[in-house]
């Protein structure tokens, strides 16, 4: 009878949370609902099913959630300055005045003054743990689900590596522009970075690393295709790639296209891909009540082992790092889903290639995962299909999307990545359909 439970699961549900949300707004917030924060989108870091290795502290996180903030931050330019003048030695010495500087020559620096703007809100991401970064970001090494620390590689993120600014008003526009702001509130691009004069007389420049943006085709949906990266300047100009991530030679200019991220637009900063989601994205999205819903759904179907008989059963979001004696299996080659079982381990294999007992097609045999992730999904689909070679399972749709894309890896190659786990992707499409055997009863 299991076709009733879920609906009645998420109708529950549903109760559950108006319940919810009427603990969480205090009275008066319930009388006036537009105190209610506004919400301008997420960032989620990919390579992260839910949450981070060790857990999520403080400003590092797996996501991270732009509000309206309660008095407007952001800045715009003003005023310009040819270094070796006063002005801009003041500029630049000046902790309540933000400010980026060029640097020439060792003779020539041309300082850019900022000043308030009250009408935008701004957010920076960099790996500073500095006050100015809203949002910490550290490398992502694939696979790094465990709780080993992954700190000791050479960081390749910069440290304030971009920022983002967002309208206070509808439609709530967010822009993303290279490089953030540091303590002094300046920005300081060195003799080596890639820089230069606008036809309208600014200046203009890349970061070391660049920042890269990929906004992709259809919004983020079930027909989404993959756009084409970019890179964004310091003033938000739009440039092909350069040769690889820190060429001095900067692409060409691409007038028709712009630095307003859309939902689904992919920030890559060199060592984190982060993917930017809109509020209103999200309110289409599965929630992770919803993933849970599917996840008892499959359980209550009873699949079994097609070797042992034994019932498989899909682990609680909770324990997602830890084999479970239920968990299934699968044969990446075939996409028979089975219990764990010693079957067909043959030695000259090294232990890694399987013979599945179903179909005697020889492969890898792992662990299926289900992806927690809800904003990586582009569907509400039922979990059918796998990565491969990591076994992370989800909607067929979503499993079609990210495998065509690819992600940035290292200073000038591009693979396509499972999102929940930043593992590159195998085999001939990059994931496999899952044949699941029901109950014999």
């Amino acid at each position: 009878n299991n076709e009733k439970s879920v609906p009645q699961l998420l109708i529950r549900d549903l109760k559950f949370e108006k319940s919810l949300a009427k603990l969480m707004f205090s009275p008066d917030q319930e009388n006036h609902p537009s105190k209610a924060p506004v919400k301008y989108g997420e960032l989620i870091v990919l390579g992260y099913n839910g949450s981070l290795p060790n857990g999520d502290r403080g400003r590092r996180k797996s996501r991270f959630a732009l509000f309206k903030r309660p008095k407007a931050n952001g800045v715009k330019p003003s005023t310009v300055h040819i270094a070796c003048t006063p002005q801009a030695a003041k500029a630049i010495s000046n902790k309540d005045q933000h400010s980026i500087s060029y640097t020439l020559s060792r003779a020539q620096t041309v300082v850019v003054e900022y000043t308030h703007d009250s009408n935008t809100d701004m957010f920076q991401i960099g790996r500073s743990t500095e006050s100015p970064i809203d949002f910490v970001v550290t490398d992502t090494v694939p696979g790094s689900q465990s709780n080993s620390d992954t700190q000791s590689v050479q960081s390749t993120i910069s440290r304030f590596a971009c920022r983002i600014i967002c309208e206070r008003n509808p439609p709530f526009t967010a822009r993303i522009y290279a490089a953030g702001f540091d303590s002094s509130k300046n920005i300081f691009l060195g003799e080596k970075a890639a820089k230069w004069k606008t036809s309208d007389g600014q200046m203009d420049g890349l970061t070391t690393n660049g920042v890269l943006v990929m906004h992709p085709r259809n919004g983020f949906t079930e027909d989404s295709k993959p756009g084409v990266w970019r890179e964004i300047s310091v003033c938000g100009n739009v440039f092909s790639l350069r040769e690889t991530r820190s060429a001095q030679q900067r692409g060409k200019m691409v007038e028709n296209e712009t630095n307003q991220l859309q939902d689904g637009s992919l920030i890559d900063l060199c060592g984190a891909t982060l993917l930017w989601r809109t509020a209103e994205g999200l309110s289409r999205t599965p929630t992770v009540k919803h993933l849970e819903a599917l996840r008892q759904e499959i359980n209550a179907a009873r699949p079994q082992c097609p070797v042992g008989f034994n019932t498989l059963a899909f682990p609680s979001m909770k324990r997602k790092d830890v084999v479970d004696e239920k968990q299934p299996w699968v044969y990446l080659n075939c996409g028979h889903v089975h219990g764990y079982h010693n079957w067909g381990n043959k030695e000259e294999r090294d232990g890694k290639d399987r013979e599945c007992p179903m179909c005697r097609s020889v492969g890898p045999y792992v662990p299926l995962w289900l992806g927690c992730e809800a904003g990586f999904y582009v569907d509400a689909g039922p979990p059918t299909h796998a990565f491969s070679p990591c076994g992370h399972v989800c909607s067929e749709k979503t499993t079609a999307y990210w495998s065509q894309i690819p992600l940035p890896h290292g200073t000038h190659t591009f693979h396509a990545a499972c999102p929940f786990c930043a593992h590159q992707l195998a085999g001939e499409q990059g994931y496999i359909r899952l044949i699941f055997q029901g109950p014999l009863d």
